[in-house]
């Protein structure tokens, strides 16, 4: 919540912010302090200030802990639509990871574009893990470059499972990486279907990438915090909706 509000305002409290959330001054005192020490915030006296631009991608040690009973929902409901024997390209991104947990003890062909996920899946009993080329980003772990957009080529898959950095009606699916960018449009060309996992907090937001329009995904699962409006409109587009609580 800290973090979200920081994109909006440019500067915090702590007495707003334990008013906001019902925490402890102690407790709002030590989460600044946490996030101080991840170059997302600025102490100041009595609060905080923003140390992100808005062109950079928050850290992927913030992000696992950030929505996490979102996106464990959105991951449970995304495996629901992935079947056994299916080909599969799993992205990127916290939710990502939440979802290759879900898959440990399925029977699938898995391609994974993160180390982060590669890991998770390395000893699945019954997943045929297929590794990409690619260079990983440092803290990240995503693969991406020529090597990776080479591999996805070369294969076709079932099903896309993309986890964006952002989503927006007018924006589409963004990323902050150009090369992760061009990794999930590329991952996208080679599935039959594609499946979106964005939680509200990406809702409504742009990244400096284009991906794709928002339009372009079959199947979007998001959370009961994602603009009921927005979703609407994206029905009447065409895209299966899906609300996971």
């Amino acid at each position: 919540m800290i973090v979200e509000r920081l994109r909006v305002v440019d500067r915090v409290s702590v007495q707003e912010l334990v008013e906001a959330t019902e925490a402890s001054d102690m407790t709002v005192r030590r989460d600044l302090d946490f996030l101080a020490a991840q170059g997302v915030l600025k102490r100041v006296h009595g609060g905080a200030v923003s140390a992100m631009p808005s062109g950079l991608e928050p850290p992927y040690s913030l992000r696992t802990q950030a929505a996490t009973a979102a996106k464990q929902a959105i991951a449970k409901a995304a495996v629901e639509h992935l079947h056994d024997g299916e080909t599969i390209v799993l992205d990127s991104g916290t939710t990502a990871l939440e979802t290759a947990r879900l898959l440990h003890d399925r029977a699938m062909t898995i391609m994974p574009l993160s180390l982060h996920v590669a890991h998770e899946l390395a000893d699945a009993p019954r997943i045929r893990l297929l590794m990409p080329g690619g260079e990983a980003r440092k803290g990240e772990l995503s693969l991406v470059g020529p090597l990776t957009v080479a591999s996805l080529r070369a294969l076709r898959f079932d099903a896309a499972v993309l986890s964006p950095c952002a989503f927006s009606l007018d924006a589409g699916l963004t990323a902050f990486d150009l090369g992760d960018a061009e990794v999930k449009q590329e991952a996208m060309n080679v599935a039959t279907r594609t499946v979106v996992l964005a939680d509200g907090a990406k809702w409504d937001r742009a990244a400096l990438a284009y991906v794709c329009p928002a339009d372009r995904p079959d199947l979007i699962i998001t959370d009961e915090s994602a603009p009921e409006d927005q979703r609407t409109l994206l029905t009447q587009r065409g895209v299966l909706v899906e609300v996971a609580s």
